[in-house]
Formats: C-alpha cells, structure tokens, sequence
C-alpha cells in the first residue's frame, strides 16, 4: 500500500532557493516514485498572518503555484490544491481545538520566540499576539490529519509542528477511537538548513534568500551580496563558506570538487561568485522559462488547483465524516 505524503508552502513571498532544495525539489521527487501517494498544497490561511493586503494573497499565491509547476510538479499524478478550497480543513481545526491542550501550544516555536522578544523589549508579553499565530499548530495538524497522512516533508524548523501533529492525533484517538493516522516528518539532511547570503539559515525574514526566479542580473546581484571574509586572490579560502555550501547543490561532484580545490589554492571571491552564478543560472533557467509560462496563464493554474481540490475533497471528506461520527455529530 502507498504511503501518503502531504506538505503546503505559506504564500507568504516569493519562492527562494531555500524553499526549492528544502521543500519543492525532495516533495517532487517524492510524487515521481510509485511508492508515494502525494498531496501538495497552496497554504493560503497560514499566510494571513504575515499578509498585508488581498493584493499580496494574490501575488504571493499564484507565485508559489507556478513555482511547484515549474519546478517540475505533475498535476496527474498529485493531488495539487489551494488549502482554501477545502473548507473540510477548517471544520477539523475547531474540532481538533477541543482536545488540544493549552499547554502544548504554549511550547511552539513560534509562539515562544514572539513571547521571548515582547519580554526582551519590555512589552506586554502578548504584544502583537493573535490566536491566528497562537493556534496555528492545530490548523496544520488539520492540513495533515485530513487527510490520511503518513509522511510530511518539511524543514528542520517545522519539526516540531509535525511532533505537534502526532501529539493531536493521539489524544484524539485514545478518546474517541482509531481516526487519524499518526504522521511521520521526512526532512532531507543535506539541504535541511540551506544557509543564506550573511551566513545564518535562509529566510526571508532574514532578508538573506536568493530568489528563485529572478532573472539573470538580479540572480548575480544577489550572489555578489553573499558575506565573504577579506582573504585576498591568492591566499586559501575556507572550503565550507556559504559560496561552497551553495555551489554543492547545484553542481554535479567533479565539478564541486574542482570549485572547492580552487579555493583552496586561491580562488578570488569574485571569480569564485561568478562561477557560482553560472551553475545556478544554468540549473534554473529551464525551470524559469516554465515559471514565466504559468504566471501569464493564470487561467490554466486556476483550472490545474480547481481540480485539485476536487480530488482533494473527495479525500478529505472520507475522514471528516468518519470523525464527525466519532464523536457522536453523525
């Protein structure tokens, strides 16, 4: 029998690099082997937090939709949709809500880090807080309960969310009968914390990622931004900064190998960047041209996530009302 994978990417910006190697790419992989049955979807609601404006959900949602088409996505074999489109997702977050403790919800990440910096700043500890951000674990336990999962791809910093997820699930059925699937997280070693243009992991929070389809002289820019130290053309450079870190996942092995012994003897950081560039450009443009093709068809991406939604629907439903039957509504 199939294992069933899930994962959705908040429409929050637009996709960079980090969420190609980290999320896109090893998800993709995931859907072209037939030991997989895949649901991947547009994370609309947990966006609305970050938004500012209907504009931006627009913007920011289609960008992400072409970027899983571009990057090689089939909408035959996933089932391919916009979190929105499945109000089944919402009714399971209240009813998830009821057996979820206060307490779990106290110790996520993100609610911790926000608490953390009002107390560093000497605000009231629930500045800026709202129950979006405060129960938005619950929401993605519904995204992933819903519908069966066994697997989810996420990165390092998600973990937890997952964890979360199996805490839900478990409560849920030792209360009201086997329901759910407890899910297991999948996160790719390598590329688990891609680092960014200062060093530290890219985010766009950080303001540090690399977008992934930009064009060609906004792509150099960025790689001429990335942080290097003040060794000269010449002297040995550090084989693990962040150009060859980069250089890695986007070369093949002789190739890397032959960047990482230039450095050693001395590559200039320039020479070394525009290298960079060329692997990267050379990865990305076939998957850029696909990219341009999505975003002036908006009609074929709204078609492709309509019967997505359809398929996921169909899914999502078979639990829901399994569920409202366990615990008496039907």
């Amino acid at each position: 029998m199939k294992k069933r994978v899930l994962t959705g990417i908040k429409p929050t910006g637009y996709a960079h690099i980090g969420n190609y190697f980290g999320a896109i790419k090893p998800a993709i992989e995931m859907s072209n082997n037939n030991e997989y049955d895949c649901f991947y979807f547009i994370a609309d609601n947990h966006a609305l937090n970050t938004l500012k404006s209907a504009e931006e959900m627009k913007e920011y949602a289609y960008n992400i939709a072409c970027t899983w088409l571009a990057c090689g996505l089939d909408p035959e074999k996933v089932v391919f949709y916009r979190q929105t489109d499945v109000p089944e997702v919402f009714h399971l977050n209240w009813i998830l809500s009821n057996v979820t403790p206060k307490g779990l919800m106290n110790r996520a990440h993100a609610y911790k880090a926000k608490v953390e910096e009002n107390q560093k700043n000497g605000e009231d500890l629930d500045s800026g807080i709202n129950m979006g951000l405060y129960n938005y674990p619950i929401l993605m336990a519904a995204d992933i309960l819903l519908f069966g999962t066994d697997i989810v791809p996420v990165g390092l910093d998600q973990k937890q969310h997952i964890e979360i997820a199996r805490d839900i699930a478990e409560s849920f059925n030792k209360k009201y009968g086997k329901t759910f699937v407890v899910p297991e997280p999948y996160i790719e070693k390598e590329t688990c914390t891609l680092v960014g243009l200062d060093g530290r992991k890219m985010s766009k929070s950080y303001n540090n990622a690399i977008q992934l389809f930009t064009d060609e002289k906004t792509l150099q820019k960025s790689i001429n931004r990335i942080v290097t130290d003040s060794r000269l053309p010449g002297e040995p450079k550090d084989p693990e900064c962040t150009l060859a870190i980069l250089f890695k996942i986007f070369a093949d092995e002789e190739r890397y190998s032959k960047f990482v012994n230039d450095l050693k003897a001395g590559l200039g950081w320039g020479e070394a960047k525009k290298q960079l560039f060329e692997v990267m450009n050379a990865h990305i443009a076939p998957m850029r041209e696909k990219f341009d093709y999505f975003m002036a068809h908006k009609d074929e991406v709204d078609e492709i996530l309509k019967l997505g939604a359809e398929k996921a629907r169909k899914v999502a439903s078979e639990y829901y009302e399994k569920t409202l039957k366990n615990i008496g509504v039907k």
